[in-house]
């Protein structure tokens, strides 16, 4: 028997994810005749959602677009199955982390700014310390990408559990400890209350004067005054941004203007690369779904993500 699906709202993505649906062997319908909605906008407002879902009370899946869902988790609910994108989209922004890494670590970020010969600097990611903020799809795959570089890896997660290709793995409270050494520190893991601001003065601290900072989460993750304090004493030796707070960051921000800051327009995934992935994990899901199977990027409701 097959299941009817909606995608809304109708925004740019919703032809592709309309074929997503119908590939995986679901039936097109309006809300309020649905067994499971793919929400097609991550821009579109948590009210949005909740109007749709209102009309929809027979709804029993709703499949969201991006792997971090901090928008719509007054929406959750216990009633309903949630999925949502999770490592999906982590192959790219795995990729994106080693660039932005390999650009602070060698001086790229510096060198693109002058505009005369200058004195020579950089290190090694290869033997570096790194540690890895998150215990997702991303970490899995930047590890993959770390592997011929032999790096000394260390994952904070909010458990204690070993993850593959680490070398130790520890909670969020001793997190001052992992920065400790580190040349390389990389933020992927999921915005909660219990992790933002996360790197704040306290961190920025104990970090090595040469280490980098790459944030591939989110924006609230970092203390931006902190940050700035940071970089402009040399506490360490810059960061990389791909999110922000305020996102977009705005002309005239302080971060524009720091010779250690990078800024890249949170394209660690583009719609280009990430589209195709979604209507796969779309297609697949639709598949289970249709199926009587478990669903694939399932939401904990009670942690938010």
């Amino acid at each position: 028997m097959t299941k009817k699906i909606a995608v809304e709202p109708k925004s740019g993505r919703y032809e592709s994810l309309e074929a997503a649906v119908l590939a995986g062997g679901g039936e097109l319908s309006p809300p309020d005749e649905a067994d499971g909605l793919v929400w097609a906008d991550p821009a579109a407002p948590l009210q949005l959602l909740a109007e749709v879902l209102r009309r929809g009370p027979g709804i029993q899946w709703v499949g969201l677009p991006f792997a971090g869902i901090e928008p719509y988790v007054g929406a959750l609910d216990h009633d309903r199955v949630w999925t949502c994108a999770k490592g999906v989209y982590a192959k790219p922004v795995a990729e994106h982390v080693l660039a932005l890494a390999l650009a602070g670590l060698r001086g790229v970020v510096r060198y693109a700014r002058a505009t005369e010969w200058d004195a020579p600097v950089g290190r090694n990611l290869l033997g570096a310390n790194v540690t890895v903020f998150g215990g997702g799809g991303i970490t899995t795959e930047l590890l993959t990408l770390l592997r011929p570089f032999e790096c000394r890896v260390t994952v904070v997660r909010r458990r204690a559990e070993p993850f593959a290709g680490a070398e130790r793995t520890v909670d969020l409270s001793h997190r001052l400890d992992a920065l400790r050494g580190a040349d390389l520190v990389v933020l992927a893991l999921a915005l909660t209350p219990e992790t933002a601001a996360l790197m704040s003065d306290a961190e920025f601290a104990v970090m090595e004067p040469h280490a980098w900072l790459v944030n591939v989460a989110r924006g609230a993750h970092v203390d931006n005054e902190a940050l700035l304090r940071a970089v402009r004493s040399e506490s360490i030796g810059g960061a990389a941004l791909d999110v922000t707070s305020p996102e977009p960051l705005p002309a005239g921000h302080p971060f524009w203007n720091e010779p250690r800051i990078v800024i890249t327009p949170h394209i660690g995934n583009t719609p280009e690369m990430g589209v195709p992935l979604l209507a796969a994990h779309i297609s697949e899901n639709t598949r289970r779904f249709v199926a009587g199977e478990p669903l694939v990027g399932l939401v904990d409701v009670v942690a938010g993500y």
